[in-house]
């Protein structure tokens, strides 16, 4: 996904906490975003659906890639955040 200038990070974090996932967001040197969402599988699929779907008003999603996914006995985070 690309999300310069877009406020993607901030609506990223903002749509995360609304559904109730933890992890972060970054953009890339490839201008580009990146990052990682935890929660029970329902939450998680709904933030990958707008993710791929939605963004920020101003974003344009070209496409997404979800990888390395995997069940987890424990979150690793206690909240969703920016990362810089």
């Amino acid at each position: 996904m690309r999300g310069r200038g877009v406020c993607f990070r901030m609506y990223t974090e903002d749509e995360a906490r609304k559904i109730g996932v933890v992890g972060w967001v970054k953009n890339t040197s490839k201008g580009t975003v990146t990052g990682q969402v935890q929660g029970p599988e329902e939450k998680v699929n709904s933030m990958k659906s707008w993710l791929s779907k939605v963004g920020s008003p101003s974003s344009r999603i070209d496409r997404t890639n979800f990888s390395n996914e995997k069940s987890i006995s424990k979150l690793e985070y206690s909240n969703f955040s920016i990362r810089y």
